[in-house]
Formats: C-alpha cells, structure tokens, sequence
C-alpha cells in the first residue's frame, strides 16, 4: 500500500509541477451530453449521432483543457441562419435548446482556440425524431374517371406521414389486418417515385366490390422509438364517395372603392366526406385584418395593397382539391404629370405661332378602363374640333394618356388649360392638371410663350470644396416656361445617391446633403425632366463635389507596459486624408507639447523614450493635422503588471474534502512577467456568489516569476455546496496590475483520490454516472424542489441534502406518463481492482457504498442499490433495497460490497402506484474498508450470493480507484 501510494504521489507531482513553458497547451475539446436523449451513439463511422425527439430540451457541454484558457465557439451546419451561434467565452459553455424543432437537427460543432497550435474542433451530429398524424387521400384510376367511386372500378388509398425514422405503415378494413396476399382484391405496394420511405403505403382495391366499403385505418409507426406511439387516422369508404366541388356566389372581376368592406362567399356542391372550405391570396397570407367565417371571406375597408387574387379551396383528401379564383380590383389613381411637345413635325425646341403644338397628360389609373379624361379651357368645357384635336393613346403603348393637339397656334389660344381625370365608377377623387399658356415678346416675326429649359452652374458652385460632416446645397439653375423638374443622380460612377436611391428630384435645382462623408465625393449630374416641361432632348449639367477630411491613422489606441528605466518607442502611420499636403504632427504627454514637425517623404511619425521614469507613465497623443482636422493616435503608456491567467485544468483540483466544507487547489500563470518589474505579491478576493462583501488576503511571492511558471494557492473552509468568485491582482513595487476573476463551484474529483470518491451532483457531467440505456426513463439533475406542489404535492425534497437550495441532487419524475412499475438506472463510470500480483485477484477487497436518499410521498415506490462486475453476469438482487414512505427527511445509507473485478455501483429507482413517488439520492461515496456506523434503518435487504459469502471470508489487498472509460 505504501508503494502505492508513493507511485500516485509521484505521478500527481509530475502533473502539476511541468516544467515552466510546458504549462502551456494548445486546446483540447470533448462534447459530453445532458437534457432528454433518447440515444446516443458515441462512435459511428467516426461521428456521434445525439438523438432527441422534438419538443424535448437539447443540452450539450463543450469541455475544454489547455492553457490559456481557451474561447469556446459553437457552430452550426444544415440549418438556417438563425439557428448559428454567436461566439461566447464562458468556459464550459453550455448549449441550451428547449423544446427543439424538427429543423434544428444537424450537425453542431464546438470549436476552442487560445492561441497556441491549432483551434480545437469536435462534432456532434443532433437527429431529431418526430411522426405527424398521418394523412388518408383517395385516388380513382384515371382512365375510367367517373362523378363518383361507386362506378369506378379501381381504387387507391394513399397514406402518407412525415416523420424521423423512416414509417412503417399498416392498414386495417374493419377489424381484420391487411397484407399483400390476404385479398385477391387487395393489392398493397409503395409507389416508385416517393420522397418518403416505408413498407407500405397505398391500398389498391381492384374491381370495387360491396364489401370493399367500409372503414379503413392506416396506422403509422415509428417502433416506439425515442418512445413515440403510433398514429393512425380512419377513412370511410361509401358509394357515396366523391371528390369536392365548389361554387363562388360573386362576380369575378369585383371591382371595389377603397375603404368599402368586401365579402366573397364560397360554398360547397357536392363532396363525400364533406369537404372542408378554406381561403388563400395570390400574396401567399391573407391580410392581418380578414375574417373567416366557413365559407365567407370577409375584408373590411380594404385597400390597395390588399387588391389581387383570392381562391376558394376545397379538400376532403378525395381526389384533387377543387379551387375557384376571383380577382378584386380596388379603384385608384395617382401621378397626374403633363409635358409639352413642340411641333411634333418640325425638329424643333420652340414653339412658334402658326405652328402646331401638343399637350399631353398621363394619369396611372386602376383598373385603367375606367379611365375618362375631360379638358377645360379657362374653365370652360374643350370639346374636340379641326383646331383643338382631342385623343386618347393606345393604352398598350401608353395607358392612361390624353393628347391636345393645337393646330396653327394663334393668339387667341393663350390661357389655362385643364386636363381633369376620372373613373367611370366614381368614389375616387377627380385628377386635375393645369398648363397655363402665357405670351412673351421677343424679336420681330417670332413670339414664344412657351420657354424652352435650359441648366447652368452657379459661378463658384463647381467645384464644391467641404469638410466632412458639414450640409452641403448642390445647385443647377433651371429656366423655362413652364419650368421642369430637375433630376440629380451620379455622374461618375453607378453609385446611389446619398439617400440611398438611384435619382432624387428637386423642384427648385437644389441638391441638398447632411453630413456629407468622404464617400460622395464625386460628380453629380442634374438633368431636366420630361414630365411637367417641354417633351424635348435633356439638358444637363454637372457639379463637382470635393469633401475634405481630417487624416486617418493608426493605432487609434494602444497600451504600452513598460518598467522605469527602459526604453518606449511609440510610432503613429498616416493610413489617408485628404488634402495630403501641409501634414503636420504634434506629440504631446497629457497637455504638456513634447514635439512638433512636418511630413516629408514618409508617412509616419515615431517619438521615443529613452529611460523612463515615474513622470514618463501616461497618455502620449500624437496629432497629425490637415486643413480639414486632426487624426490622433493615443498611447497608454503604464506601469501596470499584465492578468494573471487561471489554470483550469489543474489535477484533482478539491484537496479538502470534509462533509461541510471543501478545498479548492486554485492554479494560474503570469502573462509576461517581467514586462514591468518583478511581481512581489498577489492580492486575492474571494466572495460567495451572491453576496456583497469581498475578503481579502496577499499572497507573498519569493524571487523572480517566470513565463510559464505554474503558481499555487490553496483555498480552504470553502462551504459546500457554495460556489465563489475569486479575484487575483498581480502588485509590482509599482502598484496595482491588471485582475482577473474566475468562478470556482463544488464538484466531485474527475479522477478521485485513492482512498475515497464522492460525488454530490454539482455538475452537469455529473462525475461521470450514465443512464442506463436498457431502462424505462432517467433520473433527472435538479436544484430546490423537484416539481411545484401546485402540481406534485407532498412528494420530493425541497432542497439537496445539506439542505441548500442552490445545491443538485438526482430523483425521478414519477407524474404522467410514467407508469407503475417503471425504472430508472442510474450507473456509475468503472472502476478497477488492480492486484499486486500479476496472476488476479485472490482476496477481494472491501469498499463502503454510501449515499443519502430522500423518499417521501405516499406513492413511494423501491429504490435499490446494485453491483455490476465486468464479465460477469449480474448479481441475483439488489445489495440494498428499501420501499415505501420514509418521511420528509434525507437519510443515509450504506452497505459493504466486495468487487472481484472493475465494478460499478447502480442506483435503482422503481415507480410507485402514483405521481406522488419521486424519490431522491444526493453525496455519493465509494470508500475502501468495511462500512462502519451503519445507519439504522428499516430496509428489506437482499440475501447475499454464494459470491458474495466468498467474499466475506476473503481478506483486504490493495486497490486504486481508476476511471475504466478514461
């Protein structure tokens, strides 16, 4: 024993006390699974396969090692954009998925990297198990196609469900069981082209028969798997079966005004069984205010953006769906604009008297044959005569457009003209648009009274010189009569416009940008345009827009650490600006100008320390100014020691482990420990969570850290089973440093001491203990009471065993759908007896099984406990068993067992007659010699084996505690 012991307290040194740089370590990964699976397949052609069934809460915990501590990341493939995870750097982290959807299977990755080697990556692939209710449709041949099946010599009853695994499929007539063979005018296949998998799918009954109406039930099944029952769905076939048909009581199209309230009714004509009615929009959802009632579709006020195709559809899984369609149409007009045409038979800009001239007025209108346009004359009605023509365009050319041609233009022509726009079935307002013809003399032989436009550019406008961040005004003045819209776009490239668009219009020729960036400099081209001017080539000019900005540099921040008497050489790069010329720098300390100059050929600045002292710590800027401002690179130049880095993987981190209290053996590293000056001491805090108050204590260093160095402080008279936060902050003679914090919780060893293991279910891995994949459901992890008494009374602990509410334990859900009789097996990880001499065990040694249990509900069922040995069959009974209601009381139990072999204990929990059966285990303990102090408790025990009374007359060698699955 004292060699053994020797050996483990060799090896234990040698893994916590590596050398120096070999604390260091990339990131190792593992993906270790909670929540409700129903399997899991560890290795399959290299992959894991985690299957769940929908609705159930996916929980997977990415443990890493390595030093630093890594970042964790999860990932996601084969789904939607939505179901990827963000990058989180909480160790451990947990991915939590309640009530998982069937599309959020797929292959989920955990990746961890912290800098050293290459990231670490491990893979889970997530199958979620679903069956939806199956669905029933009946098919005719289509060759002998008749009104109804009762002359129809073949049919065909489809049975289709989604679902994950593959269905199988059954089908009933009555009572009596269906199968190929059974009924020679039965005939039961899987079509050929299918995108669903299964034995069976359609029943073909061959020349229709009396006998063949009946009720037929197709039950659709999975095996039970992830414990998903059957579903089935009943179809009653008559001679009286016959697809749906359907009559729409409304016009089509319907045409309405907007607000008006609009009903379509649909109603069935035949269908056997009776057809269920059901609407749908061309704009694939119907509108958010809709209503409907059966076979009514109801839109109140309706409005434009509602317009459009709305079918009826009806379905009684009997050959196709029948489908009628209607089109509402909702009256509107919008966009009345007009443009002048100057003799359309002379290529002219002018307009001239004697000569003809055009107005023409559009108007976009719905639905555009209702379409009516009268025009006025100072008010008075214009009809169409040899002068005045009056037409209307071809509406496949240019819908909604009047034409008032004015032949041998003449003085008298001059006033206002209106061009007024309706619909035939009123409710919209009229359109109205005014040109108003005015003279003006110029030259002899000529007048015009219609301006052709013209643009120019302001004198100083282009090029437009401004700073970022200022409004700037564009301008193009237009002339003309009657004076056009202007239209600003880019010029120089195809770029939007600063509003986002492709063109902007402007009545007035201003363009006008706020807080105009870097990015609009450019050109921008203004451009009349045809509509509400003359019909005529374009003008067009161009603006020139420069924006100044101030330089870009880097770094923009930067901190520096560094020690008295040591160089700092700081360096600022000029990344752009603009104007580039007359570039000066000025380097200050705080307030205080340190240096000053101009750039020449180079474009960077540099400005060093040569030994720094005490006044030298601080905020070094550097100002490299243009005419537009200053770009500015700050340094933080400071004597703070750099974080120390925790040490998460630290063998056997709980060095004391009493029953109330524990040990933490807390490890860290010294990121660049001599950047600065030579750390003298630590200062730790230490506060359990939820609580304000921090204590604190120094740690005193001896000599000189070095990178790499693994540092040790142990912890004690921790209350378990608290968790506590832990700050740590380096001091140099120059102060305080940077700190850094971490979390410590209470757990059990992962790889337990030689003389006792423990665990008390404070982590998810839960020390290793896995559920039995040959019972009937889990026991479940949980803090505090195990269900509300509003639903689960008088059952279950209100807390772990040392009674904290915050503390885990293990129990199992006995309410629905757990039956009387069911079981649940939780199983420890192995352990091994190794021997001192090479040819086996002789003697087997005694170990003490103990563990805490909570029983108390007048539906109680059994909790046992057992032994498994590798390679032997199992026990003939539990080693301890006790049944029925033992109060609201935890209580220990503890029994001496006698392992020949790698063994494991296993925790039996059996349902009761009732819900109110939850039973509860927490602080399991495996611990070498015979049990001692027993408690007293009345329990059915089990006789022991013929093993077992060898065992009692072997003596005690020397074991180890050892991970069999490690």
């Amino acid at each position: 024993m004292d060699l053994i012991i020797s050996v483990l307290g060799l090896l234990t040194l040698l893994l916590e006390g590596i050398g120096c740089q070999g604390v260091y370590a990339p990131p190792t990964v593992r993906i270790v699974h909670s929540g409700h699976a129903c399997n899991v397949e560890e290795e399959r052609h290299a992959e894991r396969v985690y299957t769940i069934r929908e609705g159930e809460t996916l929980e997977l915990t990415c443990l890493v090692t390595g030093h630093p501590r890594p970042q964790i990341r999860w990932t996601k493939t084969a789904g939607s954009v939505s179901d990827r995870f963000q990058d989180s750097s909480v160790f451990n982290e947990t991915l939590h998925i309640t009530k998982i959807q069937r599309h959020q299977g797929g292959r989920y990755y955990c990746k961890a990297e912290n800098g050293l080697g290459s990231p670490a990556i491990k893979s889970i692939r997530v199958d979620v198990y679903f069956l939806d209710d199956p669905v029933v449709t009946v098919h005719q041949s289509v060759g002998e196609a008749k009104e109804q099946f009762y002359y129809e010599r073949t049919v065909f009853l489809r049975c289709m469900a989604n679902s994950n695994p593959p269905v199988r499929y059954s089908w009933h007539r009555g009572r009596d069981v269906l199968s190929q063979g059974s009924d020679k005018g039965v005939e039961i296949y899987e079509p050929f082209f299918t995108q669903l998998q299964g034995e069976t799918k359609i029943l073909k009954l061959k020349n229709l028969r009396p006998q063949d109406y009946a009720n037929y039930s197709c039950i659709a099944s999975v095996r039970n798997v992830c414990g998903i029952s059957d579903r089935n769905i009943v179809f009653k076939l008559t001679n009286k079966t016959v697809s749906p048909s359907i009559k729409l009581l409304v016009e089509d199209p319907i045409v309405v005004n907007p607000g008006q309230t609009v009903s379509l009714v649909c109603i069935t004509t035949g269908g056997e069984p009776k057809p269920t009615l059901s609407w749908v929009s061309s704009s694939d959802s119907l509108p958010e205010k809709s209503v409907v009632k059966g076979g009514t579709l109801t839109l109140p006020a309706i409005t434009s953006d509602e317009a459009g195709v709305y079918s009826c559809v009806a379905t009684n899984n009997v050959g196709n769906p029948a489908k009628k369609s209607t089109t509402i149409v909702v009256r509107a007009m919008k966009k009345g604009r007009f443009w002048i045409t100057p003799d359309p038979y002379h290529n002219d800009d002018n307009i001239q008297i004697g000569r003809e001239v055009k107005i023409s007025c559009q108007v976009e209108a719905t639905p555009p044959e209702e379409l009516t346009f009268g025009w006025l004359k100072n008010g008075r009605a214009l009809r169409s005569s040899e002068r005045m023509v009056i037409t209307q365009t071809d509406p496949d050319t240019s819908p909604g457009t009047t034409n008032l041609d004015i032949i041998d233009l003449k003085f008298t022509d001059f006033g206002t003209y209106t061009c007024v726009a309706a619909l035939k079935g009123g409710g919209i307002p009229e359109i109205s648009i005014d040109v108003n013809i005015s003279s003006t003399t110029v030259p002899p032989l000529f007048f015009s009274f219609l301006v052709p436009p013209n643009l120019t550019v302001p004198r100083g406008k282009s090029p437009l010189v401004v700073r970022e961040g200022d409004t700037v005004e564009l301008e193009c003045l237009v002339s003309g009569k009657p004076k056009p819209i202007i239209l600003w776009s880019r010029a120089d490239k195809e770029a939007p416009m600063p509003d986002g668009s492709l063109q902007v219009e402007s009545y007035d020729g201003v363009l006008r940008i706020v807080n105009v960036s870097r990015e609009m400099t450019g050109s921008y081209r203004c451009q009349t345009s045809q509509f509400n001017g003359f019909n005529v080539k374009p003008r067009e000019a161009v603006v020139e827009l420069i924006v100044q900005y101030p330089p870009s540099v880097e770094p923009v921040s930067l901190e520096m650490r560094q020690g008295l008497g040591r160089p700092v050489a700081m360096n600022c790069r000029v990344l752009r600006a603009h104007p580039s010329r007359v570039l000066r720098y000025e380097w200050r300390l705080g307030n205080r100008l340190l240096h000053a100059g101009h750039f020449d050929q180079s474009d960077e600045t540099e400005y060093t320390v040569k030994s720094l002292n005490r006044e030298g710590w601080g905020e070094y800027t550097c100002d490299v100014i243009n005419e537009a401002g200053a770009g500015r690179c700050t340094f933080l130049v400071t004597g703070k020691a750099y974080p120390p880095e925790f040490y998460y993987d630290t063998y056997s981190p709980l060095w004391q482990n009493r029953p109330r209290v524990y040990g933490f053996k807390l490890q860290w590293t010294q990121m660049n420990p001599n950047a600065v000056d030579r750390i003298v001491a630590y200062r730790l805090g230490i506060r359990q969570m939820g609580q304000q108050r921090w204590w604190e204590q120094e740690i005193t260093v001896e000599g000189t850290i070095t990178k790499g160095e693994l540092i040790t402080h142990n912890l004690t008279e921790l209350i378990k089973p608290e968790a506590y936060e832990v700050r740590l902050t380096p001091i140099t003679r120059f102060g305080e440093g940077d700190s850094t914090i971490r979390i410590i919780t209470y757990s059990a060893p992962v790889n337990p001491h030689l003389r006792e293991f423990h665990c008390s279910f404070e982590e998810e891995p839960i020390c290793m203990f896995t559920q039995d994949k040959n019972d009937d459901f889990d026991w479940t992890r949980h803090s505090a009471a195990t269900r509300d008494t509003k639903y689960t009374p008088n059952t279950g602990p209100s807390g772990d065993r040392s009674g904290s509410k915050q503390g885990f334990y293990m129990y199992i859900e006995t309410s629905r759908p757990r039956k009387e009789g069911e079981v649940a097996r939780l199983v420890s990880p192995f352990f091994n007896v190794a021997p001192k001499n090479p040819y086996g065990i002789t003697n087997p040694p005694a170990y003490c099984f103990g563990f805490f249990f909570h029983m108390y509900g007048k539906h109680i069922g059994t909790l046992n406990a057992l032994l498994r040995q590798k390679g032997q069959a199992a026990t003939e009974g539990p080693t301890w068993s006790l049944s029925g209601n033992q109060g609201d009381h935890w209580k220990q139990a503890k029994v001496s067992i006698h392992p020949t072999a790698s063994f494991q204990v296993v925790l039996e929990g059996i349902r009761g007659p009732g819900i109110e059966g939850d039973i509860a285990i927490d602080d399991v303990t495996l611990e070498e010699g015979e049990c001692r102090d027993i408690p007293a408790i009345n329990l059915r025990s089990a006789a022991p084996s013929t093993s077992a009374h060898i065992w009692l007359l072997s003596v005690t060698l020397a074991m180890t505690f050892l991970w069999g699955q490690r």
